[in-house]
């Protein structure tokens, strides 16, 4: 079950004007600038293999805030001039750089993502080429449903890979029953060549603090065994209206390699806590959107709270048979637990004013999962091969309960919000907090084949495989345990990519490729609550071309897809598979370093989201709920001449205007918002010593920054008011 869900002072003035004009980010020296007897400042590069690879992690492409590749599911790490497909890898220079604090925060850089919230709860939702991803299906060095499912800190994170499009045959069924629109895998670190010792801390303008460790050493001949270790302290308020929040991290990760055998293992613990965290807003139906609350306003009621603790473990090896054939198996489990209290408001007049009402839960889950695979490189006649074989599973036991208060019993407004104490949750009760039965088992296991055939001395590329799926859903009462649905299919999905490399900064490719998602589970407030709908298949077209210049790469993809389509209606309360949703789009994006001193990062991905053959047709050839049309990201980075270590930069994303209800009469206004920074890097002594600035939002814009992101369902949630966050890094 899901659970539902600038300050200024003068200290922020004094950081602001402290940090104005400096900053910067550590970049490796020139030969030129080191024969000039400019001061070295040090640099690190992490070569070791952070997935366990004999090829390690793809290369950083020029201006270091992406690389140039990722992982491909079982087909491995890929060029991205060599794939067939569209994908983005976020590096971790990026990451500190702008201080992200998440993986939603890395993803404000992709034109094609834009970050939402779970249904009802605070869980981050990545909406990829208009399909939802929750962060159930984020995938760790590979497998998935290892990481916190609310929330992923940056601090655990080498890179965030970014694959956009259906993935069943590369990475498998996801768990939560994204994998639709694309999938994201994040890769753990490594402990690089030399040695790591690096402190941090910050401050945001709400006033929370920062404070994390990252140290790493290798040991050993040719220092064949490394070790990394992080640890990171966030706690105080936000920016928000009196929202707290704390988070707690502690993460070692090891790796080995010799001549012929590769193993990594890593293991973590999280602890996130949030204290009257601003809520998403439901608008009742026949009930305009409502305009935007100022941008630090807080409606959360303050008993309000959500609690997540996480322990996770991996490991993944890889052993050479012979030459040209490698071996690898891998394995992972996670072990939550989530506990929240919850009241969010529903919209009901002009007014702005609200009810709500109660919602507690408590939940715990526990996953196993593992993969084995071989993958072969042969040549038969002038054709050579890659071919690629593994075996996957998955289980996952999820135990829930809840507890409801009357419906509609907390009474408020969005505009002045009026503080109410927490009314008894015994209206509706589902199984017993304090010991939440069984409510729901996932079992995934499937096998894929590939074979990847190089042509035309390589400049013809063609990617043939198929997968097949088996899923498996059992869901049980909440409160005697009895089993209540339960299906078992089957299904095979195929994948069929060519890229043909018409010189060696030009490639174009095409791919067809499905999604094979299982079924969502109606929600908490419909009617038929907890009800398993069966599996689908979605199925994607795409096409596309992509220049590497050497310095900076350009990129242009145009694709469309189509998913049945999950509604709850609004005359019934009853949710159901109701139609088809169909998704048409263009991606055009550029990175890199087109002239020396600047890095760009950005581009626009337009959107066609329709609905289509929807019960009576009464919505046919309407927009989706919360797709715009158009999304836009730039973001720049500019070395300031003469200043050496001192970088401005700038960001500037667009969203166009979505639809909150399916019928397409609640709007949701366009937004634009501009981030800004400013970081300085400069030695202390025998040590390297980066200053950073940020300011998200510094217009402090108020908005609507999504809606939706359950099937259904048009929650709105607001974007953040302005923040400023500062830090300082100290490598010893």
């Amino acid at each position: 079950m899901q659970t539902p869900q600038f300050k200024k002072s003068s200290l922020s003035i004094a950081i602001t004007l402290a940090f104005c004009g400096a900053a910067g980010v550590a970049r490796a020296q020139t030969a030129e600038e080191a024969s000039k007897g400019e001061t070295v400042l040090p640099t690190v590069q992490v070569k070791a293999s952070a997935d366990a690879s004999s090829a390690g992690l793809p290369a950083e492409y020029r201006g270091g805030q992406v690389a140039r590749g990722g992982r491909l599911g079982l087909l491995g790490n890929i060029d991205i001039m060599d794939s067939p497909f569209s994908s983005t890898s976020y590096t971790q220079a990026l990451i500190q750089d702008q201080q992200a604090r998440s993986v939603g925060d890395v993803l404000q850089n992709d034109p094609g993502v834009r970050v939402a919230r779970g249904f009802g709860n605070y869980q981050e939702l990545y909406v990829i080429r208009g399909f939802p991803v929750n962060s159930d299906d984020l995938a760790y060095n590979g497998l998935y449903g290892l990481l916190p499912r609310q929330f992923v800190s940056t601090e655990l994170l080498e890179r965030v890979e970014v694959f956009r499009g259906a993935n069943a045959f590369l990475n498998g069924a996801a768990p939560g029953g994204g994998g639709i629109g694309g999938m994201i895998n994040l890769v753990p670190k490594r402990a690089p060549n030399e040695p790591l010792t690096q402190a941090t801390a910050g401050i945001d303008s709400g006033g929370q603090k920062y404070i994390a460790a990252d140290t790493a050493r290798r040991f050993g001949p040719d220092g064949s065994t490394g070790i990394r270790i992080n640890a990171a302290h966030r706690g105080g308020d936000t920016a928000i209206d009196d929202e707290r929040r704390e988070l707690n991290l502690f993460s070692v990760g090891v790796d080995h390699r010799s001549r012929d055998f590769r193993l990594s293992a890593d293991a973590g613990y999280q602890n996130h806590k949030l204290d009257r965290a601003r809520p998403s807003v439901d608008v009742a139906d026949g009930v305009a959107v409502p305009s935007v609350p100022r941008a630090s306003a807080n409606y959360a009621q303050p008993w309000s709270y959500s609690d997540e603790r996480d322990v996770f473990g991996t490991v993944r090896g890889e052993y050479d048979l012979t030459q040209d054939v490698i071996a690898w198996a891998a394995a992972g489990t996670r072990r939550g637990r989530e506990n929240n209290s919850l009241a969010n408001p529903e919209v009901f007049n002009a007014a702005g004013d609200t009810h709500a009402y109660r919602f507690d839960n408590a939940r715990k889950d526990t996953v196993y999962t593992g993969e084995l695979g071989i993958r072969a490189k042969l040549r038969t006649g002038s054709i050579g091969h890659t071919l690629s074989a593994s075996a996957s599973t998955f289980h996952a036991e999820e135990r829930n309960a809840y507890a409801l208060s009357t419906f509609n019993g907390i009474t408020s407004n969005l505009y002045n919000p009026v503080a109410s104490a927490p009314p008894p949750a015994t209206a509706v009760l589902g199984g017993t907090l304090s010991d939440p039965l069984v409510t729901r088992k996932t079992r995934l296991s499937s096998v894929a084949l590939a074979d990847t055939l190089a042509l035309a001395e390589g400049r013809l590329l063609v990617t043939l495989g198929a997968r097949h799926q088996t899923i498996r859903e059992d869901s049980y009462d909440y409160t005697t345990g009895a089993g209540t649905a339960s299906y078992d299919e089957s299904a095979v999905t195929p994948v069929a990519g060519v890229v043909f490399k018409a010189s060696s900064k030009l490639s174009f490719y095409a791919n067809y490729i499905e999604a094979l998602s299982k079924g969502p589970v109606a929600g908490a407030t419909a009617r038929n609550a907890g009800q398993v709908f069966d599996p689908y298949r979605s199925r994607q077209k795409e096409i596309g071309v992509k220049y590497d210049a050497g310095n900076y790469g350009l990129s242009a993809a145009l694709f469309t897809t189509s998913q049945p389509m999950g509604l709850l209606d609004p005359t019934t309360n009853l949710f159901g598979i109701d139609g088809e949703q169909k998704n048409r789009g263009l991606e055009l994006s550029v990175y890199g370093a087109p002239a020396r001193g600047l890095r760009l990062l950005g581009g626009v991905t337009l959107l066609d989201a329709k609905q289509e053959r929807t019960g009576l047709g009464t919505t046919d050839g309407n927009d989706v709920i919360g797709v715009p049309d158009v999304q836009a990201n730039l973001g720049a980075e500019w070395d300031v001449p003469g200043v050496r270590g001192l970088a401005l930069n700038g960001r500037v994303v667009y969203t166009a205007s979505q639809y909150a209800d399916a019928a397409n009469t609640q709007e949701v206004p366009a937004w634009t918002r501009l981030d800004a920074g400013v970081r300085y890097v400069t030695m202390f002594g025998k040590q390297a010593v980066t200053l950073r600035g940020q300011i998200e939002n510094l217009a402090n814009r108020r908005y609507w920054a999504s809606a939706g992101g359950y099937p259904g369902a048009g929650y709105l949630v607001q974007g953040a008011p302005r923040t400023l966050v500062v830090s300082a890094s100290l490598d010893f």
